[in-house]
């Protein structure tokens, strides 16, 4: 006796291609269960994208900006470098406000670049973290505040140190 087939592709069965909510072809894709709402949001919000304009703003009088837009822009783009090796955190604390971070600042770390001389970088020192300007020479490396009220930060033998990346940008309100 011969079994019936069922399951499978069945010709016209679904829904024909470019008729869904978004006028295009779809794909199914596997997603981790904790990250279903957020893509989810991605994609009805497009929340990764605002407006961009190619004008630039001037400090003196208005201008109508609608007129220049010249596209979406995402953020990640422009802010992010390496995704994997990124991460934010914020700053607290004044030591670095010659540099334009502030307090409640939130910075982007990416763990991917090199640490040299003159770069902000995230160090752990003895367990605590600072974010310092580097400093380096042939012969010994110490990180320095943009605040003249803070003193720099000798590298001792002893220390258990781990740079933890290099700040790449800075988020503040104003």
């Amino acid at each position: 006796m011969e079994m019936e087939k069922h399951g499978g592709k069945r010709m016209g069965a679904g829904r024909p291609k470019g008729t869904n909510h978004y006028g295009e072809p779809t794909q199914p894709v596997r997603i981790p269960i904790s990250k279903i709402d957020r893509v989810l949001r991605f994609v009805r919000e497009r929340e990764d994208e605002l407006p961009l304009y190619g004008h630039s703003v001037p400090a003196g009088f208005p201008s109508p900006a609608d007129d220049y837009a010249e596209g979406a822009l995402d953020l990640n783009s422009h802010l992010v470098r390496e995704p994997t090796a990124t991460f934010f955190v914020r700053a607290r604390g004044d030591s670095m406000i010659g540099a334009g971070i502030h307090d409640g600042d939130l910075l982007v770390v990416d763990r991917s670049l090199e640490a040299s001389d003159g770069k902000v970088v995230i160090v752990s020192i003895n367990g605590e973290l600072t974010v310092k300007r580097l400093r380096q020479t042939k012969q010994k490396s110490w990180l320095t505040p943009e605040n003249p009220d803070y003193p720099s930060i000798n590298f001792q033998e002893q220390d258990d140190t781990h740079l933890w990346g290099v700040v790449t940008n800075v988020i503040h309100s104003l």
